[in-house]
């Protein structure tokens, strides 16, 4: 095995030729240059007389190290090629008339929103458009994080990170640059967060404003008094706000920060005059849990939403709710309906809502009859990851664990599925992919666990091959058939590797009582599940061999990582532990989101330290002996990377063999594209170290 300095040296080497040999037509075993620079496909977006398409697709520029994202239109009713209408585009949306389109692009340094007319084809020639022909319609001088067109095409939304105290926008540019200038870089805190996701609090706040779409150069703030972001951070989007039908009034969930943020899971709906005349009016107050996702009915009376039940979690169920604006009397819309529902559309006629979830290791589309509540299945076989809904039809996003992202579209019961983009045909025609195959067994309590197996590239009946056993994060989270940038299947199948995989119970997609049945025994039930699991992929499946297999697992299922290397050892030849947590008790006093914790756990460390003991790795590190291969990141405050170099010490210090791969730039995901090949070569050669033959006798 080549000291891990050699592994970076071959990494970067192989960047030159990446680009050639992920083109190459010559059939070959997927690669992880195939991941790396297939073109990501995207927020789409249908146009209001449902004809065209409007989507995004992120294309790698490996030497830059980054990913770039254009936007493009077809034709749904003469399908040529997708024509790029922007370069270096994103956030495409139609004006309400489909006349126009607008976009966030980059402008002097700064992402400003951009307006272009859509000129339909010529002659019946199809589309005719010319790129970057936009217009940027903000100048401000800071970038624009959300917008949202009104139903009159006459006013955008607009989200600032802004400091809550300046009065205009260009108050919080002048603090920002004289920050800058300051030669002292200290900063005073007084309360969390400190810093969250990857990024140090500076003191600023998202915040939604209201502008003229012809002239937005002077928005109206809308969230004022709001102590909360608006999207939320670091992943909140659209979903989070938006416009009465009439456009006269705009909805918005938000979480008031205060000093409680960090253990706070209380997002409340506001609403708001959309001229700014009126203080925001909080709809939920009566709920102190999660409250999300406001859209409002075609009919301007009742406004749907998604809320949770539990405060302080972030993995109860989100149920449907609608609320009539008039009495402000509220129901649940699908109480019998035991899935967590996603952000909302809804039908012309308000009859019918629309939401994708995880279900029983798919991700479909599901249509939620208004007045009974009732869930029908609509499109399924993979993972429906956008959408967007039209009068007749429906444009979606669907992926499995054979292929990435494309068009489709579908009539409003899910029928006629069409499949109208092939972005990376080229590429999956060449690309060899393992079959996979889900299976069922009895896990924790005698319940029905599920799993999925994926046969190596190359399968040969008859012969057995090493394993790759892979353990999901969340935990509240789930191994389902889709395709994925960070943990895919298909890059372990095409070493050679067969790959085995489990929802163990805490898993989503399989009703709230199953997710919840790991909140404060972490490593109880999932540890039985995974043990049961793997015994019957043995037993099902001849061609595993049992006897060269390594655990791999990130985030929760790096915690499940460090704790089989101390109470379930025995199957396994390696482990690869991807920012797990290694001591649970220091765990909580230097993560951010502490509701997590607090929820997992039944309470502070502080109050219950018996249950942050309970399932700590740290206290059965005398029973390691498993070689362990440990990646941590700098930049990830979710889970930070002293957890990942106590576990090193642990391993160097009782003379286990175990290596640390350390980006000192990424966060809890490992995103720049170089970046993502180290991981993946660094990882399957250790794989192969320990699983070859030979290894047995190390």
């Amino acid at each position: 095995m080549k000291p891990l300095f050699a592994a970076l040296a071959l990494a970067l080497a192989a960047g030159p030729a990446l680009a050639a040999d992920a083109d190459s037509t010559s059939p070959h075993p997927f690669s992880i240059r195939d991941l790396v620079m297939m073109d990501r496909v995207g927020d789409p977006q249908l146009s209001p007389d449902g004809r065209y398409a409007l989507f995004a697709v992120r294309s790698t520029d490996y030497a830059a190290n980054k990913g770039t994202t254009s936007i493009y239109v077809l034709d749904l009713d003469k399908p040529p090629q997708p024509v790029k209408v922007v370069e270096k585009g994103s956030s495409a949306r139609w004006a309400p008339d489909g006349k126009s389109i607008y976009y966030v692009a980059p402008k002097d340094g700064t992402a400003q929103v951009y307006h272009r007319p859509f000129e339909a084809g010529q002659g019946g020639k199809g589309l005719a458009l010319t790129v970057d022909a936009g217009q940027a319609v903000t100048d401000a001088p800071l970038d624009v994080n959300a917008f949202k067109v009104s139903p009159d095409g006459a006013k955008l939304l607009l989200s600032y990170e802004v400091f809550t105290d300046c009065a205009d926008l260009a108050c919080t540019k002048e603090r920002l640059d004289g920050r800058e200038k300051d030669k002292s870089t200290g900063t005073v805190y007084d309360k969390l967060f400190v810093r969250h996701w990857d990024t140090w609090a500076d003191g600023r706040r998202n915040q939604l404003f209201i502008a003229d779409a012809s002239a937005p150069s002077q928005p109206v703030l809308l969230s004022k008094g709001i102590d909360g972001d608006v999207p939320g951070k670091p992943e909140g989007s659209e979903d989070e706000f938006s416009f009465s039908p009439d456009g006269k009034t705009v909805y918005f969930d938000v979480r008031i920060a205060g000093k409680t943020e960090p253990w706070s899971t209380n997002f409340d709906i506001y609403s708001v005059p959309a001229d700014g005349s009126a203080s925001p009016t909080n709809l939920t107050a009566d709920n102190l849990a999660w409250d999300a996702n406001p859209l409002v009915s075609p009919d301007g009376k009742t406004l749907f939403y998604t809320a949770m039940k539990v405060p302080g979690s972030e993995a109860d169920r989100f149920g449907i709710w609608a609320m009539d604006l008039a009495s402000g009397q509220k129901r649940e819309i699908d109480p019998s309906w035991d899935r967590s529902s996603g952000a909302l559309q809804v039908s012309a006629d308000g009859k019918t809502l629309y939401t994708t979830t995880d279900d029983n290791g798919q991700h479909p589309l599901f249509a939620i009859d208004v007045a009974t509540g009732k869930a029908t299945m609509l499109v399924t076989d993979g993972a429906i990851s956008s959408y967007s809904l039209g009068a007749k039809k429906i444009l979606l996003t669907r992926n499995d664990l054979k292929r990435p992202d494309d068009i489709y579209t579908a009539d409003l019961k899910g029928k006629s599925l069409k499949q109208v983009t092939h972005f990376n045909a080229k590429r999956l025609k060449a690309a060899q992919v393992g079959e996979p195959e889900f299976y069922t067994f009895k896990g924790w309590n005698n319940e029905t666990v599920q799993g999925y197996v994926v046969k190596p590239v190359g399968f040969k009946k008859g012969k057995t091959y090493p394993v790759a056993f892979i353990i999901h994060g969340g935990p509240q989270g789930a191994m389902t058939n889709s395709w994925s940038y960070r943990w895919n299947a298909q890059t372990y199948a095409s070493q050679g590797f067969a790959v085995v995989t489990v929802n163990f119970h805490g898993s989503t997609g399989y009703g709230q009582a199953f997710t919840d049945a790991i909140s404060g025994d972490w490593g109880g039930k999932p540890l039985e599940d995974l043990k049961a699991g793997w015994g019957a992929a043995l037993q099902k499946y001849s061609f595993l061999d049992g006897n060269r297999a390594c655990a791999l697992g990130a985030s929760y299922g790096g915690y499940m990582v460090y704790w089989m290397a101390g109470n379930w050892n025995q199957p396994w030849k390696c482990f690869v532990d991807h920012d797990g947590v290694f001591d649970a008790r220091s765990m909580y006093y230097e993560t951010e989101e502490l509701w997590f914790e607090e929820r997992e756990n039944g309470g502070t460390q502080f109050d219950h330290p018996e249950n942050y003991e309970k399932f700590n790795p740290v206290n059965h590190v005398k029973d390691w002996r498993v070689p362990m291969l440990i990646v941590h990141s700098g930049k990830d405050f979710r889970i930070p990377d002293t957890q990942g170099m106590g576990a090193f010490t642990a391993l160097q210090r009782r003379g286990i063999p175990s290596k640390l791969l350390h980006f000192p730039d990424e966060n809890h995901w490992v995103l720049k594209p170089q970046n993502s090949v180290q991981w993946h070569e660094t990882v399957n050669a250790w794989l192969k170290e320990w699983t070859a033959p030979e290894a047995s006798s190390k």
